[in-house]
C-alpha cells in the first residue's frame, strides 16, 4: 500500500522543479558534454581578437562572426530545459542585433534599449550557468570551463554597462589624449577598461570620472577578486576530490 502512494508524490516533485532544473541525463554526452568548453573558447577568441576589430573590414567581419557565435553558444550552453532555452532565445534576438552593430556610435533610444536587453541576456546566461555549476554541484572538467566562461561573460557584461553609462551620462569616462588617438571612448576601450579593472591591473589611459562609473568599477573589481578567490578555488578543490575518489 505504501508503494502505491509514493508514485504520485514523486510525480508532484518532478512537476514542482524550478526553472533551472536540468533535462533528463539521457542525452548523448557527445552533444551535451562540451557546451561550456565551446563557449569558453569563443569568448577567449573574442577577447584576444577585439583589438583588431577596428583595423580593417576583415577584422570587423571576423569580430561580428565571433559575436554571433558567442550568442548562439550562450543559448546552447543553457539549453538544459525547454523553458530556459525559450527565454534565452527571446533575449538573444536583441542581443544579437546589438552585437552586430556594437562598434557604431549610436545613441538612439532603440540602441539604448538593445543594450539594456543585451545586459538582460548576459545576466540570464550568467545566472543559469552559475546555478548549473555551483548550486547543483556539477564538478567535471566542463564545469571548470563553465566557471571560466562566467568570468569572461561578467567582464564583457561590465563593458556593456560602461558603454551604456557613457551614452546616458556625459563625461562619465575620460580618455588621456597622451595615450589615445581619439577623444571619445568606444566599445573597444570599455572592454579594455572592464577586464583591466576586474583583474585589478589598472587601465592606463582611461579613467572613471563620475561617481556612478567609479562605483561600478569598484564593484567589478571586488567581484573579480572574490570570484577567483572563492568560487573557482572551491570548484577546483571539488573536482580534484572527485578525481581522487574515482
Amino acid at each position: 500500500m505504501m508503494g502505491k502512494f509514493q508514485r504520485p508524490a514523486e510525480k508532484a516533485d518532478d512537476h514542482g522543479e524550478n526553472l533551472f532544473a536540468t533535462m533528463p541525463e539521457d542525452l548523448p554526452s557527445t552533444y551535451t558534454g562540451h557546451k561550456f568548453f565551446l563557449l569558453f573558447i569563443f569568448l577567449l577568441a573574442y577577447l584576444i581578437f577585439y583589438p583588431y576589430a577596428e583595423i580593417n573590414t576583415t577584422g570587423y567581419a571576423i569580430f561580428r562572426v565571433l559575436a554571433v557565435a558567442i550568442t548562439v553558444l550562450s543559448v546552447y550552453a543553457v539549453s538544459f530545459r525547454r523553458s530556459v532555452a525559450v527565454i534565452a532565445l527571446a533575449l538573444a534576438v536583441p542581443a544579437l542585433l546589438h552585437r552586430l552593430s556594437i562598434l557604431r556610435n549610436d545613441t538612439s533610444a532603440l540602441s539604448i534599449a538593445n543594450m539594456c536587453l543585451t545586459l538582460a541576456f548576459d545576466a540570464f546566461i550568467i545566472i543559469v550557468v552559475f546555478h548549473r555549476i555551483f548550486i547543483r554541484g556539477r564538478h567535471d572538467s566542463d564545469a571548470i570551463f563553465g566557471a571560466l566562461s562566467i568570468y569572461l561573460l561578467v567582464g564583457f557584461s561590465f563593458s556593456n554597462v560602461y558603454g551604456l553609462l557613457d551614452k546616458l551620462q556625459t563625461n562619465a569616462f575620460y580618455l588621456d589624449p597622451a595615450t589615445n588617438l581619439h577623444a571619445v571612448p568606444n566599445h573597444v576601450d570599455f572592454i579594455y577598461y572592464s577586464f583591466a579593472t576586474m583583474t585589478s591591473l589598472g587601465a592606463a589611459g582611461i579613467v572613471a570620472i563620475s561617481d556612478q562609473a567609479r562605483s561600478l568599477s569598484v564593484i567589478e573589481s571586488l567581484l573579480g577578486l572574490l570570484y577567483l578567490a572563492v568560487l573557482i578555488s572551491r570548484l577546483m578543490s571539488a573536482y580534484h576530490s572527485r578525481a581522487l575518489r574515482e
